[in-house]
C-alpha cells in the first residue's frame, strides 16, 4: 500500500514542488496550506507522515503537532524558515522526526522521508518481542504500548527509547550513545537537553510510584530498571 504523506505548506509552490517529488517517488500525497485545512485533511484521510510549516497563516505548525501527538504516533517533519535553536529545540521537545530548515534540498528531503517510513515499518513489523512485567505491555509486533491494561500514546522517538532501553536492560546508555541511535547520528541542533525531555515526558507517560523504569545516571546517561 503507498504511504500517505500530508504536506502542510503555505508557499504553495514550494507546496507543489514537494508534491511533485513526493508523487514521482510512488507516496500518495495529500496538500494543505493552514492549519485548519490540514486538521481537515488528516481527520478525514489520516497520514503516514506530515511534513509540517512552523508559520502558517492561522497559526504555528507547533499547535498541529502537539494536537497529532495526543491521540497518534504518526512521524512529523517540521519544515521552516525558522532556523533558530530554540525553534529547532522545540520542534524534537514536540516529538518530530526531523527539523529541516530552508532551503533545503529536495534529494536530501526524498532520502530523510524514505528512511523514516522504513523505520517505521521496520519497527511496527518487528518479530512478535513483547515486553509485559503486568503492569506496562510493550508489543513490538504493533508497535503498541499498554499501561496498567490502557492504550498508552506514545511519539516515535518515545517508542524508540523504549526500543534502546529494552533491548540493553540494565545497561548504562550514555547521552552520546541514544542520541546517536534515536536521531541516527544526531543534528546540530539535537543535545542532551531534547533527549532529556523525550525521556522525561516518557516517565511521565508509563511511571508511577510504584513502577520506576528509567534511571538517570548523572553526567554519564540512563539505564533501565524494570
Amino acid at each position: 500500500m503507498e504511504k500517505k504523506i500530508l504536506v502542510v505548506e503555505d508557499d504553495w509552490e514550494l507546496n507543489q514542488s514537494i508534491c511533485y517529488m513526493l508523487d514521482k517517488e510512488g507516496y500518495d500525497v495529500l496538500a494543505a496550506g493552514s492549519l485548519a485545512e490540514a486538521e481537515k485533511i488528516y481527520k478525514e484521510k489520516g497520514a503516514d507522515l506530515i511534513l509540517l510549516d512552523v508559520n502558517l497563516p492561522d497559526g504555528e505548525g507547533f499547535a498541529f503537532c502537539r494536537r497529532i501527538r495526543e491521540d497518534a504516533s504518526v512521524p512529523v517533519v517540521f519544515l521552516t524558515a525558522r532556523d533558530l535553536e530554540e525553534d529547532a529545540l522545540r520542534g524534537y521537545e514536540l516529538g518530530a522526526e526531523d527539523y529541516v530548515t530552508k532551503p533545503f534540498s529536495m534529494k536530501i528531503l526524498m532520502k530523510k522521508i524514505g528512511v523514516i517510513l522504513k523505520r517505521s515499518g521496520d519497527e511496527a513489523g518487528e518479530s512478535g518481542n513483547v515486553y509485559d512485567d503486568g503492569y506496562l505491555r510493550i508489543d513490538f509486533a504493533r508497535a503498541r504500548v499498554e499501561k496498567d491494561g490502557t492504550d498508552c500514546m506514545v511519539t516515535p522517538t518515545e517508542y524508540r527509547i523504549l526500543q534502546e532501553f529494552i533491548a540493553h536492560k540494565g545497561q548504562l546508555l550514555t547521552y552520546q550513545v541514544l542520541l546517536e541511535r534515536l536521531w541516527d547520528g544526531g543534528s546540530q541542533f539535537v543535545d542532551k537537553h531534547a533527549l532529556a525531555v523525550n525521556i522525561n515526558r516518557l516517565r511521565n507517560k508509563i511511571e508511577n510510584e510504584e513502577h520506576r523504569y528509567i534511571s538517570n545516571v548523572y553526567g554519564m546517561g540512563y539505564q533501565w530498571l524494570g
